[in-house]
């Protein structure tokens, strides 16, 4: 019995101050909550080292990152339709995320990974119109700057 509760107290310290990475589900569907064409939740922060898992809530989407809107060095990722992915992030910083086929119509969301500020100029202005548009009203519901109020 005391082998157990030492060991017990051994594990308990070694966990202590090591959290445990979590994952996210986001949903990619053809309506939500703002709109037609949009991942459900919008907007995640999260610690480096969680993911987000892509479910298919409605067919015909998938899951991209976009180049120009994410830390240096970060590893970039592309689902295929359909295909639900996990992605892990561990660089701090902000993720523009899109739907490749419905980008024209402004399926993306935003990511936040540990203490970071929105860059000056985040969204891509080479992005289609709509895209551009969701993400300054991503940005201004989330609270984080980088869009007016």
């Amino acid at each position: 019995m005391k082998k157990t509760t030492l060991l017990a107290a051994a594990l308990s310290f070694l966990l202590a101050g090591h959290a445990v990475a979590e994952t996210v589900e986001v949903r990619m569907l053809n309506r939500g909550e703002h709109g037609s064409m949009v991942f459900e939740p919008e907007y995640v922060e999260l610690a480096p080292g969680d993911t987000l898992q892509f479910r298919v809530g409605s067919r015909s989407h998938n899951a991209a990152s976009i180049d120009t809107m994410a830390p240096d060095g970060a590893t970039p990722f592309k689902g295929q339709i359909d295909e639900e992915i996990a992605v892990g992030f561990d660089k701090p910083g902000f993720y523009g995320i899109k739907c490749s086929p419905h980008l024209g119509m402004g399926m993306v969301m935003l990511v936040k990974v540990g203490e970071a500020a929105v860059p000056d100029g985040f969204v891509d202005p080479s992005l289609p119109a709509r895209a551009r548009k969701r993400f300054e009203e991503i940005l201004g519901r989330a609270g984080v700057g980088g869009a007016p109020q």
